[in-house]
């Protein structure tokens, strides 16, 4: 929220500087974000006096001016605005200075030929407002040479982050009563000029709808004109607080809210028929709100209408039809308090945000609803004129005071800090509080963030300092500390440093995606999340895959100009499990995408990243994780993201995955816009069996061989359709106490190999113990192998 200081000491009396208005602010709970000082934009820019003005000698809508600056000789200055006139006083830019709309800096220069020496500006041109069709007027008792922001009392403005919990506080007056509340100076009493009503209210107003709208006070004002703007005063306040000012009546209201917090409405009296009322909208009524966008309303949403149809989706947005123009000239003033869950779910529902949603989801003061409508007449009618009508108050607001039985020593128990039982009443009391004798409070009605005692607590620690309450060690348990990170994390912490080792750059995405990002991803339609309320429509779906996230990620790197991505990722995927309950399964995701090794005099072209460099970052990482890969299967079925002759899964029997990896499909790349080839990896690390025990815990120490190990080489017929991670595991265990290792060091086809057949050469690494191999055993650990092949289909090539 901004406002002016101009603006906070219309309600606080105080002699506070900027600083220490902000670091007060910071003290007491309300977070300054940002200072800003419209004197700075402004330098450069004084009152000045238009001495003569003179038609441009080749230009015809040009003149040339003598500007007296109150200092030195009379400047020439070339001006367009068809309101430069010789007399009049506005605002003169000099060389130096720079133009707050457009940034642009002034110079001396040439136009068409005559020198200028300046600008004289136009309210937009300085960012006053919108009007551009002439340079400023300035009042004839303007002092020339002044410094604009001087002149204009250019006053710094705070921007402030209100929390959810305080809507006390999302006007400046609320802003003022905690900074008086904390000693910084005097609130100042606001009290309405007494305005004579004329006749009862002549339009029937009421509320249908006690849940949503549970009080609803209007009334009319006839013989308002609202072609005259509204005053300087108030259009420099909302333009502090980043509202342009639109019309004398709409600035009144948002005055009242800015100020208040407390929205309120204006119709034309001219556009309604019949009785105002509030009530439940009916299913498929249509309203075209001030947006001018048409949202379609259901029975669960409060409206404002009248006989002929919708005007309002109440405490959210006026509609388009009924709202005041120039030529408005009666009006109906309406200020009612809206049930705050109710607010939240419509607004939700249409997707529409408003300042007074913001408010009245929050929760306004319920209390305000007279001397609000008060303050709201009394404004339009001293800015536009007219005769008001007597109030009409329909229905009751939740006006009843909470009580809350409160014991004072209470605060040094919850909020670390002794404070006095009368400092402890005074604070409370300048907040609004009621302390009876016994330490009875009772609640301000605004205040809906007050439940308990312990809020109370809170509202006399900030008041009296969060820095006055001591910083104290949590106490801590003798001896050594217990760790306190669970398997799971351990697990996590140990891959992350694992897949860094290798190469590849950590990515954080979104846990949310796009609904066709997700879909392609998800193995079961029925099991994918998607969110009611989403951030927006590319944040819909909850991720079945962190391949989508890393896939988007490494495409924003190729645009970019990056020949190669190795992004991995650390998280979760989400399902909807059995019963509608959530599923969510930590997994690690690897994109490899573009070249794996640039062009080189070795090897000349660059290397694009294929399936085995899928496979390999999947199996390193899965042996870093403790998995026993040694028994790890290689089978299909990777999913249909992947290319189906390009990838596989590593499973451990049948039925348990731990990892699939490949190269993705095309179709996949063409859905994410992705050129190929890409591979990706995805471990699913609740599928990585556990320990037992302290298995593990305590290593052997690592001995040597005494004697050389000596390898054998095997050369197979196999089946073509034979995996060879199958052949290499049953050769290893043919003799599990003399084989140590074995590899695939060649594969063939072609002339002298049969059709159909592939021929794999194994290389096998035999390890003696404490005595050297003879003949013999060589020779049956050669005929363990070669039968261990033949179960798997293979046979010695001769």
């Amino acid at each position: 929220m901004k406002f002016s200081v101009e603006w906070l000491e219309y309600f606080l009396d105080t002699d506070a500087s900027v600083a220490e208005i902000a670091a007060a602010l910071n003290q007491i709970g309300h977070e300054v974000e940002g200072i800003e000082d419209p004197a700075e934009r402004l330098a450069g820019f004084r009152v000045a006096k238009v001495l003569t003005a003179a038609k441009h000698p080749d230009a015809d809508k040009l003149q040339v001016l003598t500007v007296d600056t109150g200092e030195g000789d009379p400047l020439q200055v070339v001006c367009g605005a068809p309101n430069a006139r010789a007399g009049m006083k506005g605002v003169l830019g000099l060389p130096g200075a720079v133009v707050p709309a457009n940034g642009m800096e002034l110079r001396k220069s040439a136009i068409r030929g005559v020198e200028s020496n300046g600008m004289m500006c136009s309210v937009r041109e300085l960012e006053l407002g919108d009007e551009h069709d002439g340079i400023i007027e300035l009042p004839e008792d303007a002092p020339v040479g002044q410094s604009f922001a001087d002149y204009h009392s250019a006053s710094p403005i705070l921007d402030v982050a209100i929390t959810p919990n305080r809507p006390d506080c999302m006007g400046v007056q609320g802003i003022a009563r905690d900074l008086a509340a904390a000693g910084l100076g005097t609130l100042k009493p606001v009290e309405a000029d007494d305005v004579a009503a004329s006749g009862p209210c002549p339009v029937d107003i009421r509320t249908d709808d006690p849940q949503g709208c549970p009080a609803f006070y209007g009334r009319v004002i006839r013989g308002v004109d609202n072609t005259r703007p509204s005053p300087e005063w108030m259009q420099r306040r909302l333009i502090a607080a980043g509202q342009r000012p639109i019309s004398a009546l709409v600035d009144a209201t948002n005055y009242l809210m800015l100020a208040f917090g407390r929205p309120a409405h204006v119709y034309d009296l001219a556009k309604l028929s019949g009785g105002v009322v509030a009530r439940r909208a009916k299913n498929g009524e249509t309203v075209e709100a001030l947006n001018e966008k048409t949202y379609t309303l259901d029975d669960t949403m409060t409206v404002i209408a009248d006989d002929e149809g919708v005007h309002d989706i109440a405490g959210i947005m006026g509609g388009e039809h009924s709202g005041a123009t120039t030529d408005t000239t009666d009006v109906l003033l309406e200020i009612a308090y809206f049930d705050p869950e109710r607010i939240g779910v419509t607004g939700r529902k249409l997707g529409l945000a408003s300042d007074a949603r913001t408010r009245f989801e929050r929760g306004v003061d319920p209390a305000f609803l007279d001397e609000g409508l008060a303050l709201l007449t009394n404004l339009i009618v001293k800015t536009c004129g007219g005769t008001p009508s007597e109030v009409v108050r329909a229905g009751q607001p939740p006006v009843e005071a909470q009580v809350i039985a409160f014991d004072p020593a209470l605060t040094a128990r919850l909020g670390g800090v002794e404070v006095a039982d009368d400092t402890q009443r005074a604070i409370l009391e300048s907040l609004d509080f009621t302390v009876g004798a016994d330490w009875s409070v009772t609640c301000p009605p605004r205040r809906h963030d007050i439940e308990g005692a312990a809020d109370l607590v809170e509202e006399v620690v900030r008041i009296y300092g969060l820095d006055k309450v001591e910083s104290v060690p949590l106490p801590r348990q003798p001896g050594v500390a217990r760790p306190t990170a669970t398997p799971l994390q351990k697990l996590e912490r140990k891959l992350r440093r694992a897949a860094a080792a290798r190469g590849l750059n950590e990515a954080v995405t979104w846990s949310f995606l796009p609904t066709g990002d997700a879909a392609h991803f998800a193995e079961d339609a029925d099991a994918l999340w998607v969110l009611d309320n989403p951030i927006s429509e590319d944040m819909k779906a909850m991720r079945p895959s962190l391949i989508p996230g890393l896939l988007a990620a490494a495409k924003r790197n190729a645009d970019r100009g990056a020949a190669g991505a190795r992004l991995f990722e650390i998280g979760r995927r989400y399902f909807r499990g059995k019963n509608g309950a959530s599923d969510e399964r930590p997994t690690l995701g690897v994109v490899l995408a573009g070249q794996r090794d640039a062009r080189g005099w070795a090897q000349g072209k660059a290397r694009m990243f294929d399936a085995y460099d899928a496979k390999a970052e999947a199996m390193a990482l899965l042996e870093a994780a403790g998995a026993p890969v040694a028994n790890l299967m290689v089978m299909g079925e990777a999913g249909d993201q992947f290319h189906p002759g390009q990838s596989a899964t590593l499973r451990l029997g049948p039925k348990n995955v731990l990892a699939r990896f490949g190269a993705l499909h095309p179709a996949t790349l063409k859905a994410f816009d992705v050129d190929g080839p890409v591979m990706a990896v995805e471990l699913f690390l609740d599928a990585i069996p556990a320990k037992k025990g302290n298995a593990g815990f305590a290593r052997p120490a690592y001995s040597p061989p005494a004697l050389q190990a000596i390898t054998r080489d095997f050369a197979f017929l196999v089946p073509a359709d034979l995996a060879a991670a199958d052949l290499v595991r049953a050769v290893k265990g043919a003799d599990k106490q003399a084989i140590v290792d074995a590899r695939v060091f060649d594969v063939f086809a072609g002339q002298g190999v049969p059709e159909g057949k592939l021929s794999v050469a194994v290389e096998v690494l035999l390890q003696p113990g404490d005595k050297s191999f003879t003949d013999a055993e060589i020779k049956a650990a050669s005929d363990k192998i070669v039968a261990a092949a033949a179960k798997q289909g293979a046979e010695l090539r001769g």
